[in-house]
């Protein structure tokens, strides 16, 4: 009898935590075979880009960059390439900030809007579609960015966001409107749409208890004795 009474409780917890966490569990479940229909790689949009292999710089190339010598910010890592007839050296800071440099040691203007349009349309398919262009500061950036620092959009006709950097010169980021989709049925995986980036936070937590403690239950009560029904006589 008290085995019965046990079991009997645990049913009616069964249900009331049935109804409590049923509506996460259909979302975790809906949401994560939303993110799963399509390869990481496309949702990134790396189809979209292009292979463009980069020029190799002529043997005699002489490079001179000085930087002030009040500048005291630690640097981690200088490249140099070939970008459209031009060798650019660009220095990358600590702090994720870059400067563009010539040949000469002269500072690089940041990305005018004809430039970034140059390099959307020589490096994505589709980058010769434009709709519109924005440039966004560093504290200012569209949320499907999310990353400080200073970009301009592309807005292609398909409805992907292409986001160049003012001061890299380098595609930082391809947003198509599947990306979108993902990054917002993500948001709801992880209880946070105001973010979309905290997978650490009380209420995501206790949903997570409840729901493993309800398929707890769920199994116990599989092994639950049940009655044997009366035959009904023929």
């Amino acid at each position: 009898m008290a085995h019965q009474r046990i079991m009997q409780r645990f049913a009616k917890w069964h249900i009331w935590l049935g109804w409590l966490v049923g509506v996460p569990i259909l979302m975790w479940t809906v949401t994560g075979l939303v993110m799963v229909i399509k390869p990481i790689e496309e949702v990134r949009g790396n189809h979209l880009r292009k292979d463009v292999t980069e020029r190799a710089l002529p043997p005699d190339t002489n490079i001179s960059v000085a930087l002030p010598s009040e500048s005291t910010e630690p640097v981690r890592s200088v490249t140099t390439q070939v970008e459209r007839g031009d060798t650019v050296t660009r220095i990358t800071y600590m702090d994720g900030t870059s400067e563009r440099f010539r040949t000469n040691g002269a500072k690089m203007a940041p990305l005018s809007e004809v430039e970034a349009r140059l390099i959307v349309g020589e490096r994505i398919h589709g980058g010769d579609k434009v709709v519109s262009t924005a440039r966004h500061e560093a504290d200012a950036v569209p949320f499907d960015f999310r990353r400080p620092m200073p970009v301009w959009q592309v807005v292609l006709e398909d409805g992907t966001h292409v986001y160049v950097g003012t001061e890299t010169g380098a595609i930082e980021a391809v947003r198509t409107r599947w990306w979108r989709t993902f990054d917002f049925v993500w948001g709801l995986h992880i209880m946070d749409l105001e973010t979309r980036e905290d997978t650490s936070h009380p209420i995501l937590i206790l949903f997570a208890l409840l729901g493993v403690l309800g398929s707890l239950l769920g199994c116990v009560l599989m092994f639950r004795r049940r009655r044997a029904r009366p035959e009904v006589a023929a």
